[in-house]
């Protein structure tokens, strides 16, 4: 295996981009505010390596807060045009700018009425002619032993589009929140979840008056298959918890079904307010060491129930 070479690949590639971000000028911004005001969707598109690479970016644009989605050139011109809007900015990527499927794809576009925006490595191509927004990396040396296969024009193709979507993540001013909406299944979307999005409500959130009694209470769980119930006084507001555990001590006394919730139930419980993050009713839960935290509005009435099996199947715990 020939290392040196491995490392002149890595060397070949990291120069480009660096020349790359020597390059980057009023047409950058000129971009990022084409983006910005677009009002439709970003529609990413190339021809084979450029293509795949389309995808990446397309994805990186969604997942940070730019509607976007990738289109092959090829299928393009065979009925997918129709996906394209006169509010949309086709970015379309190709290092030659001469591209065959590109090329036939410009006039459509154009009649259409949508932008165009092109990361191309010949800024004169014909692609770069009908540009609105030219991003021109310029002449690039491919890795390649045969100076052919596409490879440093598609890392430099890969890192123009980061630098583009990430600008134009930091001038939407995307907060953490809006990040996570867009990933709810990451770490990160997980940690960001409030408890109104993971409680358990309306009939999966049980709740009886205090004079109820404990017969009623394990008839009103096993329905709402939930672990607790709420114990609320007249005017609906929260003075006690009774869980299954209660139940399972308070049975042990010789205790009677026909037991008033109010003298068997835990007084006073903890609760929390529904905007609140999950990550701080799992903290209570594991400080207090119980698995049922109910939530209540402003005044005081229960409105849902945190579950600890829930937050361990979201994999918050």
């Amino acid at each position: 295996m020939d290392v040196e070479y491995a490392r002149e690949v890595l060397a070949i590639e990291a120069r480009a981009i660096q020349r790359l971000a020597d390059r980057i000028d009023g047409s950058f911004a000129a971009a990022v505010k084409l983006i910005l005001e677009c009002r439709g969707r970003v529609v990413v598109t190339g021809m084979g390596k450029p293509g795949l690479i389309g995808q990446k970016i397309s994805a990186t644009l969604a997942s940070t807060g730019t509607p976007s989605y990738s289109l092959h050139p090829a299928e393009a011109l065979h009925g997918d045009l129709g996906r394209i809007t006169k509010e949309d900015v086709v970015l379309v990527l190709s290092n030659s700018g001469e591209t065959e499927e590109i090329v036939r794809l410009i006039p459509p576009v154009r009649k259409i009425g949508a932008k165009i925006a092109a990361i191309t490595g010949k800024g004169d191509s014909t692609l770069g002619r009908h540009a609105d927004v030219l991003l021109d990396m310029g002449s690039i040396e491919e890795a390649c032993p045969l100076g052919l296969a596409p490879t440093t024009s598609t890392t430099a193709m890969l890192a123009l589009g980061d630098a583009l979507a990430l600008a134009v993540q930091k001038e939407r001013k995307l907060t953490p929140e809006e990040y996570a909406f867009y990933h709810p299944g990451g770490s990160l979307g997980r940690r960001l979840l409030r408890v109104d999005e993971i409680m358990r409500k309306g009939g999966r959130s049980a709740t009886l008056a205090a004079e109820r009694t404990v017969k009623d209470a394990i008839l009103a769980m096993t329905e709402a298959r939930a672990g607790a119930v709420s114990v609320v006084d007249p005017d609906g507001r929260i003075v006690g918890i009774l869980t299954d555990g209660d139940f399972r001590r308070h049975m042990t006394k010789d205790a009677r079904l026909d037991t008033p919730l109010s003298s068997v139930m835990t007084k006073r419980p903890t609760t929390i307010a529904p905007g609140h993050l999950a990550v701080e009713a799992m903290r209570l839960m594991g400080e207090r060491k119980f698995n049922q935290l109910p939530v209540v509005d402003d005044d005081g009435r229960p409105i849902g129930l945190v579950d600890g099996q829930d937050l361990l199947a979201i994999g918050i715990i």
